[in-house]
């Protein structure tokens, strides 16, 4: 078997798929495909399960439109499971949650704190593309006052920040630290500018001979 090829359950042809949130890092569903469906899957870069249930190939958001566009693929050590990142269209699980392993007591499923800061950059994104969602929300109206409007904001949650730091402000610190990050945030959304092109460049630092590394920092 060719490197980097998935291997099948010998007895019942299928391969478990887990499926992460690309941008939170979130999981968000546990599938099976075969080799039908793994073929499907790189093909068309959207997930397509093999439907247990239904005994048929099954393209997840075929009939709810939330469908998860694949970014990557990864195999495990032993070529018999597959990790796919991809960014879904809508709720993945059948129930309106984001993700599957949300439970009825949790309002959300685990995942890592960098993971919010992406579902609420793709939340802002939101609000930008669609005010008519939610139109007296507060970050649509940041929009609706401008750049300018939105700049200043970060200017002066930047200077409250600063002043509890050197204030020493420990009980507070995180709370102006919290207004910074979102309004920032709003301002990359509103120059057209992502997190994943910022963290891009801060791994190119990484690499780069001439600039200091993260061990150095």
């Amino acid at each position: 078997m060719p490197p980097g090829t998935l291997r099948f359950d010998e007895s019942t042809g299928l391969a478990p798929a887990i499926i992460q949130d690309a941008d939170t890092g979130q999981v968000l569903m546990l599938g099976y495909v075969n080799a039908e469906a793994w073929a499907k899957t790189l093909q068309e870069g959207r997930v397509t399960f093999f439907s247990r249930s239904k005994n048929r190939l099954w393209t997840k958001g075929e009939s709810s439109g939330n469908f998860l566009t694949v970014v990557s693929t990864h195999i495990d050590c032993d070529a018999d499971t597959v990790l796919i990142r991809a960014l879904p269209a809508g709720p993945t699980c059948h129930r309106g949650t984001v993700s599957c392993f949300v439970q009825a007591n949790e309002a959300v499923a685990p995942s890592a704190p960098i993971g919010f800061l992406a579902s609420l950059e793709r939340l802002i994104a939101e609000r930008h593309r669609f005010p008519e969602r939610a139109p007296t929300s507060y970050t649509v109206s940041l929009f609706n006052k401008g750049i300018a409007k939105i700049a200043q904001k970060v200017g002066e949650e930047a200077v409250e920040t600063v002043i509890d730091a050197v204030a020493g402000s420990h009980g507070t610190l995180p709370g102006e630290v919290a207004d910074l990050l979102y309004h920032l945030l709003v301002l990359l959304e509103a120059s057209g500018v992502t997190t994943s092109q910022v963290m891009d460049v801060l791994q190119e630092r990484h690499r780069l001979p001439n600039t200091r590394h993260l061990s150095e920092l």
